[in-house]
């Protein structure tokens, strides 16, 4: 699908989207409960849906009420090969989660799930029991379980999503459990996945996130859960309060655990209006200055930071590219090649990114390469384009933000698709 992105002035007041990154979780957490778990809010991304069927074919009964989905759990697989769509978190959460079998799993996606590696998860895997083989360091995985307890180090360097399958899967094993974890990035990930976990009952503990001890014969009981509004998506939406106008974004929690909630300190050093109210938050046009800032704990800022700076005045710097490289697409590259279709200049220099501002935006296409971020991030730095920009393979935004175009084009945004 192509969109075209025309100059807008945006106003308005926009329900920030459910954040898949909970769902998720929560869908996980459900699954290991022998009883029923109510989840309110749901997401309705393509990732949160691949969660869905993942737990379905582990012995879940999922009821989807409109507003909540009811969900029957118990680990039973019923069938041994699991489809993990393109969700990168479904595929390292669900991989231990699914190594608790006593048979043979098959973990398979889509897309550009399928040119990350997944090397990480078959040596920690090994670690606790396991037996796993892949196709070349790539999907098909192939794992031979049952989990057992015991001692495991991981790399927590390029993610941190398959310690969290870890500290989901662990707990209802036999025996006490301890993971040390080596250069662990995205640590407010892990606050996530331990806040969830204590909703179902389950206790984790660590030492200063290298040393994780994990007690094992727990329970997961069953819970009733809101998934909050999603920080990532949302930021998008600040991004374009901030160059085109004014958004108002409702449903966000001021005091949430997800990481890109650091999206308000960059607004800050740019020098965007920003108002937080009762469950809402403002973001309006102001003169836009150069800013600094570190995303090495939020990658998936990359975007709509560089959206942000390529109207910002002077050369601004985004630290952490090493974080982008096993995303749905080398999204540092993708970003310097694409946006200087459409006259963004960028420069990427050992660990940073630099984009100089204010760009002289031109008529000019810009390829998502299927990454929903790029495509989101595309749409904001257009808005206030002197021409039109069209958007390839704008469709990929559905991964996790499916209603982005609607949402934007409510407040006055205008995209003909």
């Amino acid at each position: 699908m192509q969109i075209t992105v025309q100059r807008s002035k945006v106003s308005g007041v926009v329900e920030a989207p459910p954040s898949k990154s909970y769902a998720q979780r929560a869908l996980a957490g459900a699954l290991m409960v022998k009883g029923t778990t109510t989840i309110h809010n749901p997401s309705r991304s393509d990732d949160a849906e691949a969660a869905i069927g993942i737990i379905r074919q582990l012995g879940a009964q999922v009821e989807d009420l409109g507003d909540r989905l009811v969900v029957k759990g118990g680990f039973n697989p019923i069938s041994q090969k699991l489809n993990c769509g393109e969700a990168g978190l479904s595929l390292r959460m669900f991989s231990p989660i699914a190594a608790l079998a006593d048979q043979t799993m098959l973990m398979n996606g889509t897309g550009s799930l399928l040119k990350r590696p997944v090397q990480m998860i078959i040596e920690a895997l090994n670690q606790v029991g396991c037996r796993c083989q892949s196709q070349d360091g790539y999907l098909p995985v192939w794992i031979k379980g049952p989990l057992k307890s015991g001692k495991a180090v991981i790399d927590g360097s390029i993610s941190s999503q398959l310690l969290t399958g870890m500290l989901m899967a662990l707990p209802v094993v036999k025996g006490d459990s301890e993971i040390k974890v080596t250069n662990l990035q995205s640590l407010p990930y892990i606050d996530m996945t331990i806040n969830i976990l204590k909703q179902f009952g389950i206790n984790i503990e660590h030492r200063n996130y290298e040393l994780f001890k994990i007690p094992g014969k727990q329970k997961y009981r069953p819970a009733e859960l809101t998934i909050e509004g999603d920080w990532s998506g949302a930021s998008f939406l600040l991004v374009a309060g901030a160059l085109g106008g004014e958004i108002t974004v409702t449903g966000l929690q001021a005091d949430s655990l997800q990481a890109d909630r650091q999206i308000l300190k960059a607004l800050g050093f740019a020098g965007a209006r920003v108002e937080i109210g009762d469950n809402k938050l403002t973001v309006g046009r102001n003169e836009l200055r150069a800013f600094d800032f570190d995303a090495t704990n939020c990658p998936d800022l990359f975007p709509p930071l560089v959206a942000l700076a390529a109207h910002c005045n002077g050369v601004s710097r985004i630290e952490g590219v090493g974080r982008l490289v096993h995303k749905e697409s080398n999204r540092a590259k993708v970003l310097q090649e694409e946006f200087y279709k459409i006259g963004v200049s960028i420069r990427i220099e050992g660990g940073n990114l630099y984009v100089a501002g204010p760009s002289l935006m031109k008529n000019g296409e810009v390829d998502s390469h299927g990454d929903h971020r790029i495509a989101m991030a595309a749409a904001t730095v257009a808005m206030i384009s002197r021409t039109p920009v069209k958007i390839s393979g704008a469709e990929c935004v559905a991964k996790s933000y499916p209603e982005f175009y609607q949402d934007i084009k409510s407040v006055g945004g205008r995209i003909d698709e």
